[in-house]
């Protein structure tokens, strides 16, 4: 069918790449590119004989825009997934213009110097995409992205409008450090330290950072404390659902990552100003990263499940309806699978997914588009068959 240049080599870009090869109808050839080629290589390394999917690797700077461009009009990709780090989203965005080459990443774009993440920078694309005739397609991972696709799906066949929306994500993971995060510990920990905000009759409404705490009983994983976050998605549904009067999103944490954060925090460790270190200029956040574990090397000592869905409360034919649309992966078998912990796999597959919407031509209109935006069931027909099944509770606990 096509070609997929895959920018990024971390867990999740790992995902990606064997999901793209598993369904190598769609993705013919692939070419993964990272700023480290190595790490490329060994991902080739190791799907060499197992896939009908072509692989090639390349080296590029994501932050460079030239590099980029010479890298596309090489390997002529008919899509770009991004998968590397969302400071680069606009460079990468930016070579897809000058190539004419459609667009996929997971999460939204976020200026390095400042913890603030919010779809404007994106948005602003709209006009350009729709000239050049490409489709740019945001945030296809699972939060953003599935979650966004299950509120439209819930829109399309349960609900007139939709007034609440409480996005609920739980990993009930253990990998054994005292402290490890699941993802990219620079994003993670900026999410988490910034304010809270959630969505109430068209404003933000702010909290302090882990202010506003709720306790939920996760089927597959247990009771478990859950905090209100910031998080992109509420912007795009607040726009794209109708109806909506209030939209939160609530993530759990345990009490040891919760002690150890605040710690590393009251020392100055998770700031992103730079402060000098023997003549040298650090971030001391980037520094943090650098001592942590790397979230790709979790998969084989991370056990649990985690959970994450969507609790939607509304009117159909002017009936109140709850709706709680969930799915519950489990860290153990991603890792047989595709060697990573459950929190990447829940990222990749969506974005291998959204890739094949476009490619397909499913999703396929000029423009730039968040995942709710389109028909939900092709995807969500494709969750159930690419390994991220998906679970409906017409009489869910509501969170207070």
């Amino acid at each position: 069918m096509g070609k997929a240049l895959i920018i990024g080599a971390g867990g999740v870009a790992g995902v990606v790449i064997h999901k793209c090869c598993q369904n190598s109808e769609i993705f013919t050839e692939i070419c993964i590119a990272s700023r480290t080629k190595s790490k490329c290589d060994k991902f080739q390394a190791e799907l060499a004989g197992k896939t009908a999917t072509q692989i090639t690797t390349a080296q590029v700077d994501a932050n460079d825009v030239k590099q980029l461009i010479a890298l596309i009009e090489q390997e002529k990709p008919d899509i770009v997934i991004n998968v590397a780090l969302p400071y680069q989203d606009l460079t990468i965005m930016d070579a897809c213009l000058a190539t004419k080459t459609d667009y996929v990443d997971t999460a939204n774009y976020e200026p390095e110097d400042t913890a603030k993440f919010e779809y404007k920078w994106q948005w602003a694309y709209r006009e350009r995409f729709e000239k050049a005739g490409i489709t740019a397609l945001l945030g296809s991972g699972f939060d953003p992205g599935v979650t966004g696709v299950f509120c439209a799906y819930a829109m399309k066949h349960y609900f007139d409008e939709i007034h609440d929306i409480d996005i609920l994500d739980c990993n009930g993971g253990n990998n054994g450090h005292p402290f490890a995060t699941n993802f990219n510990p620079e994003i993670n920990i900026r999410e988490v330290s910034a304010k809270g905000s959630y969505i109430e009759n068209g404003q933000w409404v702010e909290t302090e950072p882990m202010e506003i705490k709720r306790v939920y009983d996760f089927e597959g994983v247990g009771e478990k404390d859950m905090y209100l976050l910031h998080h992109e998605e509420l912007e795009s549904l607040a726009l794209n659902i109708k109806g909506i009067k209030r939209i939160r999103f609530f993530m759990t944490f345990g009490q040891s990552y919760l002690t150890h954060l605040k710690c590393l925090e009251n020392v100055g460790m998770t700031s992103i100003k730079p402060i000098l270190y023997e003549g040298k200029e650090i971030v001391p956040l980037q520094f943090l990263k650098a001592v942590l574990p790397d979230p790709a090397s979790l998969g084989s000592c991370t056990v649990g499940k985690t959970n994450i869905g969507c609790i939607c409360q509304g009117v159909k034919d002017g009936k109140p309806v709850n709706y709680y649309i969930y799915n519950i992966c489990d860290h153990q078998k991603c890792y047989k699978e595709v060697g990573s912990q459950a929190v990447s796999y829940t990222t990749g597959v969506p974005a291998m997914i959204g890739a094949m919407m476009v490619m397909t031509g499913k999703w396929k209109k000029p423009g730039v588009y968040n995942v709710e935006e389109f028909d939900p069931d092709p995807f969500m027909e494709a969750l159930n068959k690419w390994g991220l099944p998906w679970k409906e509770n017409f009489d869910p606990v509501l969170v207070d």
